[in-house]
């Protein structure tokens, strides 16, 4: 089922979210003790903001805020708030986030219709390969939505490869909800364990965390890498704690769908200036249907591009981009910029790395510089020198490598507090 808004013309679309939009702000006018001091600090009046165009009139809102001022972002009574969740903190220090009973439906809702999208149907089984605990979002967003969506559920967790097998031979699940590169490690135990992986129950993965593609679309070396082994649909999907929305693509692979119902889009330039159709910046939301934290004008810190083109499976939504990278992680390296997305990219292409964590500092100079620790079983000068050939051919730059044991890689990637594998440590001075 396709959500009727999102067969709609633009002209349409535009229409339906600059009604959302009016309800947001009064309803922010009168509930929000954050945006009340922004509207009367900036001497806005409320019923004047009627048009998408109208928001460049509203001052952004970013991270530091809601780490600043987070309680006067919520718009509720205590008595209302039906679960407390945290960011990942992937961007510094995490964010405390209150969600009502409605704000539940609404992600389940969100989830539903993404699932989808991505070309599951009613009665399918999901199986889970993240966490539900440690505040995290994503694990209970997923549950609510398989639920919604009329299907079944097994709720594995993170990790434990020889689990996970268990798991799906027990049950059948068709489609796998994980970070990609979680897959790998699935694979490497079936193949070391005889399990006749590629004639198993599972032929969908929903993916989270990682990018898949390219900005073209094809698959990059993670993608290839994983469709290589295990010939499954790779489903990548894009999503945020702030947004509380999925981007999902669909069966055709070019790019997250926009679900207009659930959130506003723009992209900015470093001046938060509109960029034109078809030109990467940074990605600002703003929610629509939140009861408990609704935000207006967040920027996210992510890069991307939108495509408006309408898509083969009927949409005729923008489809984001693979996000480019982080603003606030971008390297500036030997006078290349490069973000962490793509040396793990050139990472992924080996088999023998089975695992790497990218640290970046600040020299004596004050510019940046990357060293990259692999972890490998078979880590020689020649992996090395391999490695550097790739980095410059693909990145023109070679950063420093050391070779270290799997073990210390997973130490590091994996702290008890973590909901997410660390792949890049910032100890560069502020």
């Amino acid at each position: 089922m396709i959500p009727e808004i999102e067969l709609q013309s633009p002209e349409v679309i535009n229409l339906f979210q600059e009604r959302q939009l009016q309800k947001l702000i009064a309803y922010l006018a009168d509930y929000s003790p954050y945006y009340k001091k922004i509207f009367e600090k900036e001497k806005i009046s409320p019923e004047k903001i009627k048009l998408l165009s109208d928001l460049h009139n509203i001052p952004f809102t970013d991270k530091s805020h809601l780490q600043l001022f987070n309680n006067d972002f919520i718009c509720i009574p205590r008595t209302k708030i039906s679960d407390y969740i945290t960011t990942s903190g992937t961007l510094g220090d995490p964010v405390t986030f209150a969600l009502s009973d409605k704000d539940l439906d609404r992600l389940a809702y969100n989830e539903c219709i993404s699932f989808q999208c991505a070309g599951a149907k009613p009665g399918d089984v999901f199986q889970l390969m993240t966490t539900m605990d440690k505040r995290f979002m994503a694990g209970l967003a997923y549950f609510l939505g398989v639920r919604r969506m009329g299907s079944g559920i097994v709720r594995v967790g993170n990790g434990i490869p020889e689990l996970q097998w268990d798991s799906i031979r027990r049950f059948s699940p068709k489609n796998i909800i994980c970070v990609p590169s979680f897959i790998l490690r699935v694979v490497k135990y079936a193949e070391e364990n005889g399990i006749d992986y590629r004639n198993s129950s599972i032929k969908r993965a929903i993916c989270i965390g990682e990018n898949l593609r390219n900005q073209d679309f094809s698959l990059n070396l993670l993608g290839q890498r994983i469709k290589d082994k295990w010939d499954i649909e790779l489903i990548a999907t894009y999503s945020s704690t702030e947004m509380a929305t999925t981007f999902p693509e669909c069966s055709y692979g070019c790019g997250g769908h926009h679900h207009p119902e659930l959130i506003i889009t723009e992209v900015i330039d470093d001046n938060g200036n509109p960029v034109t159709d078809g030109e990467p910046g940074e990605l600002v939301i703003t929610t629509l249907g939140v009861e408990a934290m609704p935000l207006l004008r967040f920027r996210t810190g992510d890069l991307c591009t939108f495509h408006n083109e309408p898509c083969a499976c009927g949409r005729k939504t923008k489809r984001i981009s693979p996000i480019i990278g982080r603003k606030n992680q971008m390297i500036k390296y030997k006078g290349t910029t490069i973000f962490p997305s793509s040396i793990f990219d050139v990472l992924d292409h080996f088999d023998n790395v089975e695992n790497y964590v990218v640290e970046v500092n600040t020299n004596d100079y004050g510019t940046d510089e990357v060293i990259v620790h692999v972890g490998s079983a078979n880590g020689s000068d020649v992996l090395v020198k391999e490695l550097k050939d790739k980095f410059r051919a693909k990145l023109r730059v070679t950063p420093e490598i050391k070779l270290t044991l799997v073990e210390n890689i997973q130490k590091i990637q994996a702290p008890e507090k973590n909901r997410k594998p660390v792949k890049f440590l910032d100890k560069r001075k502020k």
